[in-house]
């Protein structure tokens, strides 16, 4: 199906219906289409597409693919499901994190879905240790698209789009659908909130067609294009770590409460034995926590974090002002003895100095 496409790329179209676009790292990045109000009421209440193109797609082929990945990453691999998607992370011999990848499952060949600032690190450690297996890795971010639908009405609007067919597909797997002529692929997943949220790959050409057939055909559901200002609001509200800010390798997949991809009954993995100390013996020094910040603040400013006798004891890694709780917040990394619900702690950055105070995640509960 995706075999001989050839690539056309979708930003100059997102442009023409009112993309705000900053380039990072070489990578185009969607800043927003509207407001970020109206796109966070949409992700928080309706439905919203978002072009993930901050992600790579890589292919993996070989008869060896799923036993190897099984030996190098965190998370049980080796059995998984044609058609099935699971989550592993890639972490280093000390156990930090090196990537988070979502493996597809197409039987015949494996896509990883990872972070696209990771991608040539991720290509070049894998090819680190295939020795003498049957294994092959390449990028092929280039012959697609991928896109993200999500909110509490996702689940009602995709079934307007393809019909009774979505009750077929199975969560954490994916089916090819017809939409109106238009073949994709479509994954189903939980997202923080228990609510349904969907994956779709695509030629870029179908998917341009799919996001105006969208467009037209969007009835009374809240819809909206979402970019990446709402989505890293929205993440730092639900306590969701993303890539290269929480999940990087300064921390542990335990520190970044991440231990659902971590299977204890596995066998050998590159890093597993640090990860099983890190559990057994219960060494996690830091945790992922919230914050509320006591006043403004720029997202971009980078602060540590001191306790009421001035030492260190972590660091803030993404600040965002939600509309809806009306004040900043911002995720971080805190030592465990001063990670409890409710301590003050002192946000330092050069000369300025702010009153934060600590919250469990996701901030929604409080």
């Amino acid at each position: 199906m995706f075999e001989n496409n050839t690539y056309t790329d979708v930003i100059p179209f997102l442009k023409s219906l009112g993309a705000e676009t900053e380039i990072v790292d070489e990578i185009t990045i969607i800043n927003k289409f509207s407001s970020v109000e109206s796109e966070l009421f949409s992700l928080n209440y309706g439905v919203g597409l978002r072009l993930m193109n901050n992600l790579s797609i890589l292919e993996m082929r070989g008869a060896d693919s799923l036993d190897f990945l099984h030996r190098i990453s965190t998370n049980t691999i080796k059995n998984l499901n044609k058609e099935e998607i699971r989550q592993t992370i890639f972490v280093s011999q000390k156990g930090r994190i090196l990537g988070v990848a979502s493996v597809i499952n197409f039987e015949g060949y494996l896509l990883l879905v990872t972070n696209s600032l990771n991608r040539q690190k991720i290509i070049g450690w894998i090819n680190k240790f295939i020795i003498g297996d049957d294994v092959k890795i390449s990028d092929a971010s280039h012959r697609f698209d991928l896109y993200e639908i999500s909110g509490p009405q996702s689940d009602s609007f995709m079934s307007l789009l393809v019909g009774n067919s979505i009750s077929d597909i199975s969560e954490n797997y994916f089916k090819v659908v017809n939409i109106e002529g238009i073949l994709v692929f479509l994954s189903k997943f939980k997202d923080v909130k228990g609510d349904n949220k969907f994956w779709i790959i695509a030629e870029p050409l179908k998917g341009k067609q799919l996001i105006s057939y969208m467009l037209e055909n969007k009835g009374p559901f809240d819809f909206n294009l979402v970019g990446e200002a709402a989505n890293k609001i929205y993440n730092v509200e639900h306590g969701i770590p993303s890539e290269p800010f929480e999940l990087n390798d300064l921390y542990n997949p335990y520190e970044a409460k991440m231990t659902e991809l971590i299977d204890n009954n596995k066998g050998c993995y590159i890093g597993q034995e640090v990860i099983t100390r890190l559990n057994t013996y219960d060494k996690v020094q830091k945790n992922l926590v919230g914050l509320y910040f006591s006043g403004d603040v720029i997202p971009s400013d980078s602060f540590s974090l001191l306790d009421d006798q001035q030492n260190e004891v972590g660091s803030v890694t993404s600040i965002a002002y939600s509309p809806r709780m009306k004040r900043n917040l911002a995720l971080a990394y805190v030592k465990k003895a001063h990670s409890a619900h409710g301590t003050k702690l002192t946000a330092k950055n050069g000369s300025r100095s702010l009153d934060v105070i600590v919250s469990d995640l996701p901030f929604s509960k409080h």
